[in-house]
């Protein structure tokens, strides 16, 4: 853990500094955390909301689970930790959240809409033979 010196006023601004502006994270840890985002495994707060001038974001990161955690790869180092965004970056994981979300309710709503019955039980045209039978002899 990193301590800062109270006693030093001017270091502790730096560091206060530091964290306004937040950091990017490299390309390999961005696009873990943007897959991790798209299936909605993010949390995502201000560093200071009451600033103005501080954009930066607070990210944590949750492991993968279930049937995504089988295929999607995430480093330890980025998961279960806070890590703290600039402006940019945070912003853009924001985008991918909200897309991953409207693309998942969207596969939602048509399965919801999806007929089974009718798709399985009836052909579109009743002259064709089903796969795998053979052909009336008319």
């Amino acid at each position: 853990m990193k301590s800062i010196k109270v006693t030093d006023v001017g270091s502790l601004k730096n560091e206060l500094n530091k964290y306004k502006k937040g950091k990017k994270l490299d390309i390999r840890y961005f696009n873990q955390a943007a897959r991790m985002a798209w299936l909605g495994k993010i949390s995502m707060s201000p560093v200071d909301a009451e600033d103005p001038d501080c954009q930066a974001w607070l990210l944590h990161v949750q492991a993968p689970e279930g049937f995504a955690a089988h295929f999607v790869d995430t480093d330890e180092d980025l998961i279960n930790e806070i890590h703290i965004l600039d402006a940019e970056q945070g912003q853009y994981l924001v985008e991918i959240m909200r897309e991953g979300m409207a693309a998942r309710a969207d596969e939602l709503q048509k399965l919801n809409r999806r007929d089974f019955y009718f798709g399985k039980f009836f052909k579109a045209d009743a002259s064709k033979p089903t796969e795998g039978s053979e052909p009336s002899a008319s």
